[in-house]
């Protein structure tokens, strides 16, 4: 090898770059990696496989010697999560780089339960579990969403049993991968295409029973978030009763089985038609029942006496008014002749009182030419013209002054020059 740089007048042999390229690709040393087996190939007592990223597009080739693999107590295949500690390794004669592996175990269930614990408190933090933002799903969905395993026991289940229940159902079907490292991109895609069709009413996410890692994809995070973004309600039906992978938490619904799943989504059509037939059956026996009560109340009607004879009605109010006329008539009588008698009682104080009726016994009032009455002599000197008013008729006086006593008679020169 040489440290002298490249140029186009003195490249650099192949031989020369693989030997600087295993060089720098040794310093790098082991390291721990994990991620999912997706080859595993046994030569001649040798495994040559490959090692996907769980998240991202990202390959890697590794090789595990024979010595290796007989130290492993545990046995490995494709589809396992594994935990590798490697050294990258670069085959100068090849070209090729790959990693050799050293030391191989599956990933722990501790460690995937521990990492499933920390995502359901974000989500819940989050409150994608909140039992309040679940929706009901629709009495009878127009169209199903149903994203499942191309031909699997899960897909059969739920159209079997669909059908069974309502014969036109419609359900319209997204396949995704339901187990390995496509499981999360394929299933929240398949979330999203149906949740943008406005015809599904109701998405299903459906897959048989699995072990617990065979179930991972439906905990993960890329498809929580798609079925807490969807506006058309979910259904996870994920394994049997006892699995409960984190869509269920998110779910608006969570059904034990496929076939749990159809029925809960689908109604029975013959439950549905007996319900109808018992609910027209109670309205047909409400509507005899109300005919039958109003026939009843007509009759009752009917039966009463100013309907049998509508003259009744005219001749009880005939007799009424004529009750009121007599009474009235008395009540009328009786207060006048009240107000008579008490007029006459009025009229006889009146008379009583008046001064006509002192005149009437004898007495006279005199009165002076400007109207004053005469109450003492003094009142009308001698010579005074005065007024003297009798019971019919006055006569016109001329005052001789005062008497020597009360009740003396005149001079007879003067007696008659009263008028």
């Amino acid at each position: 090898m040489t440290d002298a740089p490249s140029t186009r007048d003195a490249p650099w042999p192949v031989a020369l770059l693989s030997e600087k390229l295993r060089g720098y690709i040794d310093r790098l040393g082991t390291a721990w990696v994990e991620g999912e087996v997706t080859q595993w190939g046994v030569s001649n007592g040798n495994v040559y496989g490959k090692l996907k990223d769980l998240d991202r597009d990202a390959t890697l080739s590794f090789t595990l010697w024979s010595s290796v693999r007989a130290r492993l107590t545990e046995q490995f295949a494709q589809g396992d999560r594994v935990v590798a500690l490697v050294k990258p390794n670069w085959w100068v004669k090849g070209g090729s780089l790959t990693m050799q592996v050293y030391e191989l175990r599956h990933v722990g269930l501790g460690d995937l339960l521990e990492r499933l614990e920390r995502l359901r408190a974000q989500l819940a933090a989050e409150g994608l579990f909140d039992p309040a933002r679940k929706r009901p799903l629709p009495f009878l969905p127009h169209r199903i969403g149903l994203v499942t395993g191309r031909d699997s026991d899960a897909e059969q289940d739920v159209l079997r049993n669909a059908r069974l229940r309502w014969p036109s159902v419609d359900i319209r079907l997204e396949y995704a991968a339901v187990q390995g490292d496509r499981t999360a991109r394929e299933v929240s895609r398949a979330i999203e295409l149906l949740d943008a069709d406005p015809e599904v009413d109701v998405i299903i996410v459906a897959r048989g029973g699995g072990d617990f890692q065979n179930l991972l994809g439906f905990s993960d995070e890329r498809v929580l978030r798609a079925a807490a973004a969807a506006t058309t309600p979910i259904v996870s039906a994920i394994g049997h009763e006892a699995d409960r992978p984190l869509l269920d938490e998110v779910a608006d619904l969570r059904a034990s089985t496929p076939t749990d799943a159809a029925k809960r989504v689908v109604p029975d059509v013959a439950d549905e038609l007996a319900r109808v037939r018992q609910a027209r059956a109670r309205i047909g026996a409400r509507m005899a029942h109300l005919v039958a009560a109003e026939f009843d109340r007509i009759g009752q009607l009917r039966s009463r006496p100013v309907l049998a004879d509508p003259r009744t009605m005219v001749d009880a109010r005939a007799q009424e008014i004529t009750r009121w006329v007599a009474r009235g008539s008395d009540l009328a009588e009786r207060a006048v002749e009240q107000a008579r008698v008490a007029t006459d009682q009025l009229h006889a104080r009146l008379r009583a009182l008046s001064p006509q009726a002192t005149l009437d016994r004898g007495y006279a009032i005199v009165q002076r030419a400007d109207g004053r009455i005469v109450r003492e002599p003094a009142d009308a000197p001698a010579g005074d013209e005065v007024l003297v008013a009798l019971p019919v008729g006055s006569i016109r006086a001329e005052s001789l002054g005062p008497g020597d006593r009360e009740g003396d008679a005149p001079p007879a020169e003067h007696a008659g020059s009263a008028e």
